[in-house]
């Protein structure tokens, strides 16, 4: 009895193990077909559906890396799973696929077969890998090798040749070091650039992605301001305002939201009476009555009431409004990651394109702006503003100590910033901020 269990479990195991070698070209072929849907989704999501290639897209050397490896991947896993499916259709006779029908192995029918194969030697058709130097990508002219007895063409491949993975990666400043000058090293590299006589080619190239990623760092530069100031408008008009309006409706709603805005309208009618008592004295008209005296006041006190009223709202709509537009901020920064690396590298080509005594004159503008003896005014100013834009009381002991700790710690930042890295990069600029600075 345990003999026989013992041999069904062993029976069960070599049928499913024949079974898998049975399924061994559609299980390649699938997983072939799946690493080119992969590829398909890189180029469609990143490229607008075309190859994956540095002169389609403007993306950093560091995201280009991430792409290509990607790439790199997947074009193996394609190339070695249709290795593997041609091999064991090779070894599949007529005999094994009658002894899959009996096993209960169903094939796909060659209609399926075909269609996924003219997909994948439509994707893995536009690249190649050099065997001598793996990390270099190139387009090349390769029609795909498709079996004679299949009526599947595939579009040509345009012939062109570019490496993507063989540019030049920017060295940082602070880890060039050798033996000679960089002054020296730059002039001979300029001479080799301008004898190289493709040299006209790479200026114009580059001069296109510059200019690429300068009209997209502007774009999006533009976005981020337009879009959270439009979003703010349209929610404060188009769904704040209107609940506010609804809830604030009634005449016995509170009309000041804070004691300042209450002293405000005070010193307001005071100064009205104030002033009404004035022009009569200079008019030498008659002495002004209680009655009429009190009538102009009360007139005056319902001004000052719906404007103040209408200030509050206007408050609490403020602080709704911000947070749509934050929200909107926010998801614009979400959803632009390559536009956020593209302007770093344009701020950064920016910063590094400008001269020693410019670089000082920014640092010492923004330092004195925000750090320097005259910058505590200017945080006050920004401060109450803020708060009546909120609708908040402005708190002076809140503000004070703002003042006190705020551009201290700004000002340590700066410093550190100047020391740690500006140090490394650029000494003359830092020289001359000092020169300046004194």
């Amino acid at each position: 009895m345990k003999n026989s269990v013992f041999g069904d479990k062993i029976y069960s195991f070599l049928l499913g193990l024949y079974r898998w070698y049975l399924r061994t070209p559609e299980r390649s072929l699938d997983e072939a077909y799946n690493a080119a849907l992969k590829i398909k989704e890189l180029e469609d999501q990143h490229f607008n559906g075309n190859k994956i290639d540095p002169d389609l897209a403007m993306y950093s050397n560091n995201v280009m890396d991430y792409f290509e490896a990607d790439l790199r991947k997947q074009l193996k896993i394609a190339r070695m799973r249709l290795t593997e499916f041609k091999g064991s259709r090779w070894f599949l006779n007529e005999g094994n696929q009658k002894a899959a029908n009996k096993a209960g192995v169903e094939y796909p029918e060659p209609y399926v077969i075909l269609e996924k194969l003219r997909f994948i030697d439509q994707i893995i058709s536009k690249y190649t890998i050099l065997d001598e130097e793996p990390s270099s990508l190139a387009v090349v002219d390769r029609t795909p090798k498709v079996p004679t007895n299949s009526a599947i063409n595939p579009p040509p491949i345009t012939k062109q040749k570019v490496p993507i993975t063989e540019r030049s990666k920017p060295q940082g400043k602070a880890n060039t070091t050798g033996i000679l000058p960089r002054s020296i090293l730059s002039t001979i590299t300029r001479l080799q650039v301008e004898l190289d006589p493709n040299s006209e080619q790479d200026v114009v190239q580059n001069f296109r992605q510059t200019q690429k990623r300068t009209i997209i760092s502007i774009r999006f530069i533009l976005l981020l301001i337009i879009v959270p100031l439009l979003t703010h408008q349209l929610a404060k008009t188009l769904v704040v305002g209107p609940l506010i309006e609804h809830f604030r409706g009634s005449e016995a709603v509170q009309i000041f939201l804070n004691v300042e805005m209450e002293e405000e309208a005070l010193a307001t009618l005071e100064r009205f009476e104030e002033r009404l008592k004035f022009e009569n004295l200079i008019t030498k008209a008659p002495p002004i009555s209680a009655e009429e005296l009190e009538t102009h006041m009360k007139e005056k006190a319902g001004e000052i009431a719906e404007e103040f009223r209408e200030e509050s709202a206007n408050a609490i709509k403020n602080v709704f409004a911000d947070i749509f537009s934050v929200g909107a901020f926010i998801w614009l920064l979400l959803v632009s990651k390559s536009s956020i690396i593209t302007i770093k590298e344009f701020f950064d080509n920016l910063v590094y394109g400008l001269s020693d005594s410019a670089k000082a004159f920014i640092i010492i503008l923004f330092t004195d702006i925000f750090v320097g003896f005259h910058s505590p005014h200017g945080w006050e100013v920004i401060l109450e503003g803020v708060s009546r834009h909120w609708g908040l009381p402005a708190n002076r002991d809140f503000i004070f100590l703002f003042i006190a700790t705020f551009p201290v710690i700004l000002d340590t930042i700066f410093k550190y910033w100047i020391f740690r890295y500006l140090n490394r990069i650029s000494p003359s600029a830092v020289a001359t901020y000092h020169n300046m600075n004194e």
